[in-house]
Protein backbone atom coordinates (compact mmCIF):
# COMPACT_ATOMS: atom_id res chain seq x y z
CA UNK A 1 0.00 0.00 0.00
CA UNK A 2 1.31 3.28 -1.16
CA UNK A 3 1.78 6.03 1.72
CA UNK A 4 0.95 9.63 1.36
CA UNK A 5 4.76 10.44 0.44
CA UNK A 6 4.53 8.15 -2.63
CA UNK A 7 1.78 9.65 -3.96
CA UNK A 8 2.93 12.96 -3.43
CA UNK A 9 5.72 12.13 -5.20
CA UNK A 10 4.03 10.50 -7.86
CA UNK A 11 2.03 13.61 -8.38
CA UNK A 12 4.98 16.32 -8.64
CA UNK A 13 6.25 13.46 -11.47
CA UNK A 14 3.17 13.73 -13.81
CA UNK A 15 2.68 17.99 -12.70
CA UNK A 16 6.36 17.92 -14.07
CA UNK A 17 6.01 15.88 -17.24
CA UNK A 18 2.31 17.90 -18.06
CA UNK A 19 4.72 21.25 -17.70
CA UNK A 20 7.62 19.92 -19.61
CA UNK A 21 5.29 19.04 -22.49
CA UNK A 22 2.86 21.94 -22.50
CA UNK A 23 6.32 24.10 -22.74
CA UNK A 24 7.69 21.56 -25.63
CA UNK A 25 3.93 22.35 -27.48
CA UNK A 26 4.53 26.51 -26.54
CA UNK A 27 7.97 26.46 -27.91
CA UNK A 28 6.78 24.26 -31.17
CA UNK A 29 3.70 26.67 -32.14
CA UNK A 30 5.77 29.56 -31.09
CA UNK A 31 8.81 28.83 -33.81
CA UNK A 32 5.57 28.17 -36.51
CA UNK A 33 4.06 31.57 -35.55
CA UNK A 34 7.52 33.38 -35.94
CA UNK A 35 8.86 31.42 -38.98
CA UNK A 36 5.73 32.65 -40.68
CA UNK A 37 6.00 36.41 -39.42
CA UNK A 38 8.94 36.32 -40.56
CA UNK A 39 8.36 35.42 -44.35
CA UNK A 40 5.12 37.62 -43.94
CA UNK A 41 7.29 40.78 -43.68
CA UNK A 42 10.35 40.18 -45.38
CA UNK A 43 10.26 41.85 -48.73
CA UNK A 44 12.68 40.71 -51.71
CA UNK A 45 15.81 42.27 -51.23
CA UNK A 46 16.93 45.12 -53.98
CA UNK A 47 20.66 44.53 -53.29
CA UNK A 48 21.06 41.12 -53.92
CA UNK A 49 23.27 40.18 -57.54
CA UNK A 50 24.89 37.37 -59.36
CA UNK A 51 28.08 37.60 -61.00
CA UNK A 52 28.41 35.40 -64.52
CA UNK A 53 32.22 34.42 -65.28
CA UNK A 54 33.20 32.30 -68.14
CA UNK A 55 35.74 31.85 -71.22
CA UNK A 56 34.85 33.30 -74.78
CA UNK A 57 32.15 31.88 -76.53
CA UNK A 58 30.61 29.78 -73.50
CA UNK A 59 27.22 31.00 -73.93
CA UNK A 60 27.17 33.58 -71.21
CA UNK A 61 25.15 36.47 -72.80
CA UNK A 62 22.68 33.94 -74.29
CA UNK A 63 22.18 31.99 -70.90
CA UNK A 64 21.47 35.42 -69.04
CA UNK A 65 18.86 36.90 -72.13
CA UNK A 66 17.03 33.47 -71.97
CA UNK A 67 16.60 34.17 -67.91
CA UNK A 68 15.64 38.07 -68.44
CA UNK A 69 13.43 36.89 -71.78
CA UNK A 70 15.30 38.97 -73.89
CA UNK A 71 15.20 37.24 -77.42
CA UNK A 72 17.66 39.46 -79.08
CA UNK A 73 21.22 39.20 -76.80
CA UNK A 74 23.39 41.73 -77.65
CA UNK A 75 26.84 41.06 -76.72
CA UNK A 76 29.47 43.79 -74.96
CA UNK A 77 32.58 43.96 -73.48
CA UNK A 78 34.74 44.21 -70.26
CA UNK A 79 31.90 44.20 -67.50
CA UNK A 80 28.29 44.37 -68.63
CA UNK A 81 24.76 44.86 -66.31
CA UNK A 82 21.99 43.50 -66.62
CA UNK A 83 19.06 42.81 -64.56
CA UNK A 84 16.45 39.74 -63.90
CA UNK A 85 13.00 40.75 -63.41
CA UNK A 86 12.18 38.75 -60.13
CA UNK A 87 8.40 37.85 -58.98
CA UNK A 88 6.95 36.86 -55.84
CA UNK A 89 3.11 35.73 -56.58
CA UNK A 90 3.00 34.93 -53.31
CA UNK A 91 4.15 38.25 -51.52
CA UNK A 92 3.03 39.79 -53.87
CA UNK A 93 6.23 41.97 -54.92
CA UNK A 94 9.19 41.99 -57.27
CA UNK A 95 12.27 43.29 -57.67
CA UNK A 96 15.30 43.50 -59.85
CA UNK A 97 17.91 41.39 -59.47
CA UNK A 98 21.17 42.37 -60.74
CA UNK A 99 23.78 40.66 -63.06
CA UNK A 100 27.30 41.13 -64.08
CA UNK A 101 28.83 39.55 -66.80
CA UNK A 102 32.61 39.96 -67.54
CA UNK A 103 34.57 39.28 -70.42
CA UNK A 104 35.95 36.15 -71.50
CA UNK A 105 39.45 37.21 -71.27
CA UNK A 106 41.44 36.55 -68.40
CA UNK A 107 42.76 40.20 -68.46
CA UNK A 108 39.64 41.36 -67.46
CA UNK A 109 39.58 40.24 -63.90
CA UNK A 110 40.69 43.32 -62.64
CA UNK A 111 37.38 44.52 -63.50
CA UNK A 112 35.92 42.01 -60.75
CA UNK A 113 36.49 45.00 -57.95
CA UNK A 114 33.54 46.76 -59.12
CA UNK A 115 31.34 44.12 -59.15
CA UNK A 116 32.51 42.13 -56.18
CA UNK A 117 33.29 44.12 -53.27
CA UNK A 118 33.39 43.98 -49.40
CA UNK A 119 30.39 45.42 -49.36
CA UNK A 120 28.01 43.22 -51.89
CA UNK A 121 30.28 39.98 -50.83
CA UNK A 122 27.46 38.53 -48.71
CA UNK A 123 24.59 39.02 -51.04
CA UNK A 124 26.65 37.79 -53.88
CA UNK A 125 25.68 34.39 -56.05
CA UNK A 126 28.36 33.40 -58.25
CA UNK A 127 28.02 31.63 -61.85
CA UNK A 128 30.54 29.66 -63.47
CA UNK A 129 30.16 28.58 -66.99
CA UNK A 130 31.52 26.54 -69.39
CA UNK A 131 30.47 25.06 -73.01
CA UNK A 132 29.89 21.41 -74.44
CA UNK A 133 31.23 22.53 -78.03
CA UNK A 134 35.01 22.26 -76.15
CA UNK A 135 34.33 19.40 -73.31
CA UNK A 136 38.11 18.81 -73.45
CA UNK A 137 38.88 22.21 -71.40
CA UNK A 138 35.95 22.46 -69.50
CA UNK A 139 37.84 21.10 -66.07
CA UNK A 140 40.95 23.65 -67.38
CA UNK A 141 38.75 26.60 -67.73
CA UNK A 142 37.16 25.99 -64.13
CA UNK A 143 39.89 25.47 -62.62
CA UNK A 144 41.61 28.30 -63.86
CA UNK A 145 38.38 30.92 -63.15
CA UNK A 146 38.18 29.82 -59.75
CA UNK A 147 41.86 30.12 -59.11
CA UNK A 148 41.35 34.03 -60.35
CA UNK A 149 38.05 34.50 -58.19
CA UNK A 150 40.13 33.35 -55.29
CA UNK A 151 43.07 35.61 -55.96
CA UNK A 152 40.72 38.74 -56.15
CA UNK A 153 39.15 37.23 -52.88
CA UNK A 154 42.64 37.30 -51.10
CA UNK A 155 42.60 41.29 -52.09
CA UNK A 156 39.45 42.07 -50.76
CA UNK A 157 39.95 43.95 -47.11
CA UNK A 158 38.67 41.19 -45.39
CA UNK A 159 39.60 40.28 -41.53
CA UNK A 160 40.65 36.59 -40.86
CA UNK A 161 37.70 36.68 -38.71
CA UNK A 162 34.85 37.77 -41.49
CA UNK A 163 36.22 35.11 -43.64
CA UNK A 164 35.47 32.08 -41.23
CA UNK A 165 32.29 33.74 -40.56
CA UNK A 166 31.10 33.75 -44.22
CA UNK A 167 32.94 29.81 -44.82
CA UNK A 168 30.55 28.80 -41.36
CA UNK A 169 27.77 30.29 -42.79
CA UNK A 170 27.75 27.87 -46.01
CA UNK A 171 28.97 25.08 -44.53
CA UNK A 172 25.52 24.96 -42.46
CA UNK A 173 23.67 25.50 -45.81
CA UNK A 174 25.24 22.71 -47.48
CA UNK A 175 24.52 20.59 -44.50
CA UNK A 176 20.76 22.12 -43.91
CA UNK A 177 19.76 20.80 -47.40
CA UNK A 178 16.79 18.81 -47.26
CA UNK A 179 15.92 16.91 -50.09
CA UNK A 180 11.92 18.38 -51.58
CA UNK A 181 9.48 16.39 -49.97
CA UNK A 182 11.10 15.08 -46.76
CA UNK A 183 10.98 18.98 -44.76
CA UNK A 184 8.51 17.64 -42.18
CA UNK A 185 10.65 14.71 -41.44
CA UNK A 186 14.00 16.30 -41.36
CA UNK A 187 12.56 19.43 -39.14
CA UNK A 188 11.01 16.74 -36.67
CA UNK A 189 14.38 15.03 -36.25
CA UNK A 190 15.98 18.34 -35.80
CA UNK A 191 13.59 19.90 -32.80
CA UNK A 192 14.19 16.16 -31.02
CA UNK A 193 17.42 16.47 -31.32
CA UNK A 194 17.57 19.88 -29.81
CA UNK A 195 15.75 18.42 -26.93
CA UNK A 196 17.96 15.84 -25.79
CA UNK A 197 18.69 16.11 -22.23
CA UNK A 198 22.30 16.93 -21.63
CA UNK A 199 22.20 18.99 -24.54
CA UNK A 200 21.84 22.52 -24.92
CA UNK A 201 19.28 24.43 -26.93
CA UNK A 202 20.71 26.43 -29.94
CA UNK A 203 23.53 24.19 -30.82
CA UNK A 204 24.75 22.69 -33.62
CA UNK A 205 23.20 19.21 -34.48
CA UNK A 206 24.05 18.51 -38.00
CA UNK A 207 25.78 16.21 -39.16
CA UNK A 208 29.72 16.52 -40.09
CA UNK A 209 31.05 16.95 -43.75
CA UNK A 210 31.15 14.42 -46.20
CA UNK A 211 34.93 13.46 -47.19
CA UNK A 212 36.16 15.90 -50.03
CA UNK A 213 33.18 18.43 -50.02
CA UNK A 214 34.02 22.21 -49.23
CA UNK A 215 37.37 21.85 -49.53
CA UNK A 216 38.05 24.93 -50.63
CA UNK A 217 35.38 27.00 -49.56
CA UNK A 218 35.82 30.46 -50.53
CA UNK A 219 32.57 31.72 -48.14
CA UNK A 220 30.19 32.21 -51.74
CA UNK A 221 27.27 30.35 -53.00
CA UNK A 222 28.33 28.84 -56.61
CA UNK A 223 26.44 27.26 -59.81
CA UNK A 224 27.94 25.68 -61.92
CA UNK A 225 26.70 25.87 -65.83
CA UNK A 226 27.29 23.89 -68.55
CA UNK A 227 25.41 25.41 -71.68
CA UNK A 228 24.96 24.50 -74.72
CA UNK A 229 24.37 20.57 -73.95
CA UNK A 230 22.57 19.75 -77.36
CA UNK A 231 26.10 19.75 -79.09
CA UNK A 232 26.09 16.38 -77.36
CA UNK A 233 24.75 14.71 -80.12
CA UNK A 234 27.91 16.45 -82.42
CA UNK A 235 29.60 14.78 -80.26
CA UNK A 236 28.45 11.43 -80.70
CA UNK A 237 28.01 11.56 -84.35
CA UNK A 238 32.10 13.48 -85.22
CA UNK A 239 33.89 12.61 -82.49
CA UNK A 240 32.24 9.06 -81.70
CA UNK A 241 31.64 9.94 -78.38
CA UNK A 242 30.16 7.35 -76.10
CA UNK A 243 27.92 7.52 -73.10
CA UNK A 244 30.65 6.35 -70.63
CA UNK A 245 32.55 9.56 -72.18
CA UNK A 246 29.85 11.46 -70.93
CA UNK A 247 29.53 9.93 -67.59
CA UNK A 248 33.47 10.48 -67.33
CA UNK A 249 32.87 13.96 -67.81
CA UNK A 250 29.97 14.69 -65.33
CA UNK A 251 32.06 12.95 -62.68
CA UNK A 252 34.77 15.11 -63.12
CA UNK A 253 32.33 18.17 -62.97
CA UNK A 254 30.53 16.84 -59.64
CA UNK A 255 33.81 16.35 -57.90
CA UNK A 256 34.74 20.04 -58.87
CA UNK A 257 31.27 20.94 -57.22
CA UNK A 258 32.30 18.97 -54.23
CA UNK A 259 35.22 20.71 -53.55
CA UNK A 260 33.68 24.32 -53.73
CA UNK A 261 30.23 23.62 -52.48
CA UNK A 262 28.60 24.74 -55.87
CA UNK A 263 25.95 23.47 -57.98
CA UNK A 264 25.43 21.64 -61.01
CA UNK A 265 23.13 22.56 -64.10
CA UNK A 266 23.17 20.77 -67.32
CA UNK A 267 21.36 23.93 -70.14
CA UNK A 268 20.32 24.14 -73.55
CA UNK A 269 18.98 27.66 -74.69
CA UNK A 270 18.75 26.21 -78.00
CA UNK A 271 16.32 23.20 -77.04
CA UNK A 272 15.14 25.32 -73.75
CA UNK A 273 16.46 22.39 -71.36
CA UNK A 274 16.54 23.78 -67.62
CA UNK A 275 16.61 27.03 -68.18
CA UNK A 276 13.49 28.14 -66.46
CA UNK A 277 14.73 25.44 -63.71
CA UNK A 278 17.97 27.23 -63.44
CA UNK A 279 15.79 30.50 -62.85
CA UNK A 280 14.02 29.47 -60.16
CA UNK A 281 17.07 27.83 -58.57
CA UNK A 282 18.87 31.15 -58.46
CA UNK A 283 16.15 33.06 -56.62
CA UNK A 284 15.57 30.03 -54.46
CA UNK A 285 19.42 30.35 -53.25
CA UNK A 286 19.10 34.20 -53.07
CA UNK A 287 15.57 35.27 -52.05
CA UNK A 288 14.37 31.46 -50.63
CA UNK A 289 11.53 31.22 -52.80
CA UNK A 290 10.01 27.25 -52.69
CA UNK A 291 11.91 25.12 -54.81
CA UNK A 292 10.06 21.54 -55.00
CA UNK A 293 12.11 20.38 -57.54
CA UNK A 294 14.82 17.57 -56.58
CA UNK A 295 18.27 16.17 -58.28
CA UNK A 296 17.78 15.26 -61.89
CA UNK A 297 20.62 12.15 -63.41
CA UNK A 298 18.65 10.48 -65.79
CA UNK A 299 18.75 12.71 -68.77
CA UNK A 300 22.37 13.42 -69.75
CA UNK A 301 21.64 16.78 -71.62
CA UNK A 302 19.38 17.99 -68.63
CA UNK A 303 21.29 16.81 -65.29
CA UNK A 304 20.62 19.37 -62.23
CA UNK A 305 22.99 18.50 -59.76
CA UNK A 306 21.64 21.15 -55.87
CA UNK A 307 24.54 21.91 -53.76
CA UNK A 308 24.32 20.15 -50.36
CA UNK A 309 22.80 16.77 -52.58
CA UNK A 310 25.72 15.00 -53.87
CA UNK A 311 28.79 12.95 -52.35
CA UNK A 312 30.91 10.69 -53.33
CA UNK A 313 28.48 7.42 -52.89
CA UNK A 314 26.59 9.23 -55.63
CA UNK A 315 29.21 9.85 -57.84
CA UNK A 316 30.36 6.12 -57.81
CA UNK A 317 27.28 5.38 -59.61
CA UNK A 318 28.66 6.29 -62.53
CA UNK A 319 31.35 4.18 -62.43
CA UNK A 320 30.21 1.35 -63.47
CA UNK A 321 29.18 2.39 -66.76
CA UNK A 322 32.81 3.47 -67.39
CA UNK A 323 34.69 0.28 -69.27
CA UNK A 324 37.32 1.74 -71.27
CA UNK A 325 38.64 4.16 -68.70
CA UNK A 326 38.97 4.60 -65.25
CA UNK A 327 37.39 6.91 -62.76
CA UNK A 328 40.86 8.01 -61.72
CA UNK A 329 42.25 8.42 -65.41
CA UNK A 330 43.64 12.23 -66.50
CA UNK A 331 40.99 13.69 -67.79
CA UNK A 332 42.93 15.20 -70.45
CA UNK A 333 43.83 11.60 -71.49
CA UNK A 334 40.49 10.31 -71.46
CA UNK A 335 39.10 13.99 -73.08
CA UNK A 336 41.46 14.99 -75.37
CA UNK A 337 41.47 17.75 -78.10
CA UNK A 338 41.01 16.26 -81.28
CA UNK A 339 43.17 17.01 -84.26
CA UNK A 340 42.52 20.12 -86.31
CA UNK A 341 40.89 19.24 -89.04
CA UNK A 342 40.30 21.04 -92.50
CA UNK A 343 36.42 22.20 -92.06
CA UNK A 344 34.06 20.90 -95.28
CA UNK A 345 33.62 24.12 -97.50
CA UNK A 346 29.85 25.60 -97.57
CA UNK A 347 28.25 25.23 -100.65
CA UNK A 348 27.49 28.78 -102.21
CA UNK A 349 23.85 30.31 -101.42
CA UNK A 350 22.41 30.60 -104.87
CA UNK A 351 20.09 33.68 -104.99
CA UNK A 352 17.16 34.05 -108.07
CA UNK A 353 17.40 37.11 -109.73
CA UNK A 354 14.51 39.16 -109.91
CA UNK A 355 12.21 37.94 -112.90
CA UNK A 356 11.69 41.26 -114.30
CA UNK A 357 15.14 42.00 -114.27
CA UNK A 358 16.36 38.84 -115.89
CA UNK A 359 13.77 39.47 -118.72
CA UNK A 360 15.41 43.04 -119.10
CA UNK A 361 19.05 41.95 -118.78
CA UNK A 362 18.31 39.18 -121.74
CA UNK A 363 16.64 41.84 -124.14
CA UNK A 364 19.61 44.06 -124.30
CA UNK A 365 21.57 41.10 -125.24
CA UNK A 366 19.19 39.90 -127.43
CA UNK A 367 19.27 43.72 -129.20
CA UNK A 368 23.29 43.70 -129.41
CA UNK A 369 23.39 40.03 -130.86
CA UNK A 370 20.74 40.74 -133.76
CA UNK A 371 22.23 42.52 -136.99
CA UNK A 372 21.22 45.33 -138.62
CA UNK A 373 18.82 44.84 -141.53
CA UNK A 374 20.53 44.52 -145.08
CA UNK A 375 18.86 44.38 -148.65
CA UNK A 376 19.06 41.09 -150.78
CA UNK A 377 21.38 42.37 -153.26
CA UNK A 378 23.63 43.74 -150.23
CA UNK A 379 26.75 42.53 -148.12
CA UNK A 380 25.17 40.37 -145.28
CA UNK A 381 28.22 42.47 -142.94
CA UNK A 382 25.85 45.35 -142.97
CA UNK A 383 27.16 46.89 -146.27
CA UNK A 384 24.39 48.01 -148.68
CA UNK A 385 24.20 47.25 -152.09
CA UNK A 386 24.43 49.73 -155.03
CA UNK A 387 21.86 50.89 -157.07
CA UNK A 388 22.11 49.52 -160.76
CA UNK A 389 23.55 52.36 -163.32
CA UNK A 390 21.21 54.51 -165.33
CA UNK A 391 20.54 52.31 -168.45
CA UNK A 392 21.38 49.00 -167.62
CA UNK A 393 18.30 46.71 -167.65
CA UNK A 394 18.00 43.56 -165.72
CA UNK A 395 19.36 41.17 -168.69
CA UNK A 396 22.50 43.76 -168.89
CA UNK A 397 25.45 41.99 -167.93
CA UNK A 398 26.43 44.18 -165.31
CA UNK A 399 23.59 43.66 -163.33
CA UNK A 400 25.97 41.65 -160.45
CA UNK A 401 23.85 38.67 -160.65
CA UNK A 402 22.75 35.53 -163.24
CA UNK A 403 19.66 36.07 -164.96
CA UNK A 404 17.07 33.24 -164.99
CA UNK A 405 14.20 33.58 -167.62
CA UNK A 406 14.58 37.32 -167.18
CA UNK A 407 14.30 37.44 -163.98
CA UNK A 408 17.09 38.68 -161.41
CA UNK A 409 18.22 35.23 -158.82
CA UNK A 410 19.88 36.59 -155.55
CA UNK A 411 22.52 34.26 -154.43
CA UNK A 412 21.72 32.00 -151.46
CA UNK A 413 22.02 34.37 -148.33
CA UNK A 414 22.29 33.05 -144.58
CA UNK A 415 19.08 32.49 -142.95
CA UNK A 416 20.29 33.59 -139.64
CA UNK A 417 21.36 36.69 -140.37
CA UNK A 418 18.77 38.30 -142.41
CA UNK A 419 15.26 36.76 -141.74
CA UNK A 420 14.67 39.53 -139.21
CA UNK A 421 15.56 41.74 -142.20
CA UNK A 422 13.53 39.98 -145.02
CA UNK A 423 10.46 42.41 -144.11
CA UNK A 424 12.51 45.42 -144.48
CA UNK A 425 13.48 44.37 -147.82
CA UNK A 426 10.55 44.38 -149.76
CA UNK A 427 10.87 48.25 -149.38
CA UNK A 428 11.35 49.53 -153.40
CA UNK A 429 12.22 52.77 -151.84
CA UNK A 430 15.28 51.73 -150.73
CA UNK A 431 18.73 51.75 -152.09
CA UNK A 432 20.07 48.32 -153.52
CA UNK A 433 16.52 46.89 -154.20
CA UNK A 434 16.19 44.92 -156.75
CA UNK A 435 14.08 45.67 -160.02
CA UNK A 436 12.38 42.84 -159.64
CA UNK A 437 10.85 43.18 -156.78
CA UNK A 438 6.58 43.20 -156.09
CA UNK A 439 6.28 47.14 -155.57
CA UNK A 440 8.11 47.94 -158.96
CA UNK A 441 6.16 44.70 -160.27
CA UNK A 442 3.19 46.55 -159.62
CA UNK A 443 3.98 49.92 -160.65
CA UNK A 444 4.86 48.49 -164.01
CA UNK A 445 1.72 46.69 -164.90
CA UNK A 446 -0.58 49.29 -163.18
CA UNK A 447 1.19 52.10 -165.56
CA UNK A 448 0.05 49.47 -168.65
CA UNK A 449 -3.52 49.31 -167.33
CA UNK A 450 -4.03 52.90 -167.20
CA UNK A 451 -2.56 53.56 -170.70
CA UNK A 452 -5.17 50.59 -171.89
CA UNK A 453 -7.21 52.93 -173.11
CA UNK A 454 -4.88 53.95 -175.77
CA UNK A 455 -4.66 52.95 -179.70
CA UNK A 456 -3.18 49.55 -179.64
CA UNK A 457 -2.10 47.73 -183.27
CA UNK A 458 -2.77 44.97 -184.35
CA UNK A 459 1.06 44.15 -185.42
CA UNK A 460 2.67 44.51 -181.92
CA UNK A 461 0.86 41.41 -180.90
CA UNK A 462 3.14 39.57 -178.02
CA UNK A 463 4.55 36.59 -180.18
CA UNK A 464 5.71 33.17 -178.46
CA UNK A 465 9.25 33.07 -177.67
CA UNK A 466 9.22 37.05 -177.54
CA UNK A 467 10.91 38.30 -174.81
CA UNK A 468 9.58 40.65 -172.03
CA UNK A 469 12.16 42.76 -170.16
CA UNK A 470 11.29 45.23 -166.93
CA UNK A 471 12.87 48.61 -166.62
CA UNK A 472 14.67 49.17 -163.59
CA UNK A 473 12.85 51.36 -161.37
CA UNK A 474 13.53 55.16 -162.24
CA UNK A 475 15.93 54.03 -165.19
CA UNK A 476 14.73 54.80 -168.64
CA UNK A 477 14.59 52.23 -171.14
CA UNK A 478 17.95 50.96 -172.77
CA UNK A 479 16.38 50.74 -176.31
CA UNK A 480 18.27 47.40 -176.72
CA UNK A 481 17.27 44.11 -178.68
CA UNK A 482 15.00 42.78 -177.05
CA UNK A 483 13.65 45.62 -174.69
CA UNK A 484 10.79 47.51 -176.33
CA UNK A 485 10.67 51.07 -175.37
CA UNK A 486 7.52 51.92 -172.82
CA UNK A 487 4.56 53.32 -174.74
CA UNK A 488 5.62 50.45 -177.66
CA UNK A 489 3.05 48.57 -179.73
CA UNK A 490 4.82 45.20 -177.97
CA UNK A 491 3.66 46.77 -174.61
CA UNK A 492 0.16 48.12 -175.23
CA UNK A 493 -0.52 44.74 -177.20
CA UNK A 494 0.82 42.97 -174.17
CA UNK A 495 -2.32 44.59 -172.15
CA UNK A 496 -4.89 43.72 -175.34
CA UNK A 497 -4.31 40.26 -174.03
CA UNK A 498 -5.36 39.42 -170.33
CA UNK A 499 -4.63 35.99 -170.78
CA UNK A 500 -0.94 36.02 -171.54
CA UNK A 501 -0.76 39.04 -168.83
CA UNK A 502 -2.06 36.45 -165.73
CA UNK A 503 0.26 33.79 -166.90
CA UNK A 504 3.19 36.45 -167.05
CA UNK A 505 1.98 37.57 -163.77
CA UNK A 506 2.02 33.96 -162.77
CA UNK A 507 5.55 33.02 -163.74
CA UNK A 508 7.22 35.96 -161.89
CA UNK A 509 5.66 35.53 -158.81
CA UNK A 510 7.01 31.70 -159.05
CA UNK A 511 10.46 33.45 -159.91
CA UNK A 512 9.75 35.73 -156.46
CA UNK A 513 9.32 33.05 -154.72
CA UNK A 514 12.40 30.88 -156.04
CA UNK A 515 14.28 33.78 -155.25
CA UNK A 516 13.07 34.23 -151.47
CA UNK A 517 14.04 30.18 -151.29
CA UNK A 518 16.79 29.70 -153.49
CA UNK A 519 18.19 26.27 -154.00
CA UNK A 520 22.05 26.03 -153.99
CA UNK A 521 22.00 22.75 -155.65
CA UNK A 522 20.61 23.75 -158.95
CA UNK A 523 23.06 25.94 -161.27
CA UNK A 524 21.56 29.13 -163.21
CA UNK A 525 22.49 29.06 -166.85
CA UNK A 526 23.03 32.14 -168.39
CA UNK A 527 23.70 33.71 -172.20
CA UNK A 528 24.86 36.89 -171.13
CA UNK A 529 28.23 37.77 -171.36
CA UNK A 530 29.33 38.58 -167.89
CA UNK A 531 32.81 39.50 -169.63
CA UNK A 532 31.73 43.07 -170.22
CA UNK A 533 30.75 45.50 -168.22
CA UNK A 534 29.14 48.94 -168.42
CA UNK A 535 31.69 50.63 -165.81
Amino acid sequence: MATASDRSRQTAAQMKDEKKDGNEKENIWASVLSEVQLKGTNKLSPNQQVVVIGDRESGKTTLVAKLQGNVDPKKGSGLEYAYIDVRDEYRDDHTHLAVWLLDGDANHAHLLRYALTEETYSSTLLMLTVSMTTPWAMLDQLQEWASLLQDHIDKLPFSAEAIREYQHKYVRRWQEYVEPGDELETAQLRRTSRHVDGEEEGMDHLLPLPEGVLTRNLGLDIVVVVTKTDYMATLEKDLDYKEEHFDFIQQHLRKFCLQYGAALFYTSVKEDKNCDLLYKYLVHRIYGLVFPTPALVVEKDAVFIPAGWDNDKKIGILYENLQSMKPDDDYSDVINRPTARKPAPREAELHAEDEQNFLSRLLQQLQQQQPAPVGITGAVNGSTASPTPAGTGVNSPSAGTPIRGGIQVQKPVDRRSSSSAIPNQMDPTKTGISGTSEGVLANFFNSLLKKSSSTASPTGMLQPGDRVSVPNSGAPASGSEGSPVPGSPDKLNLVSRPGEVAAELDRLAQSASSRLNPIPSVPVSTNVDNSSSDC
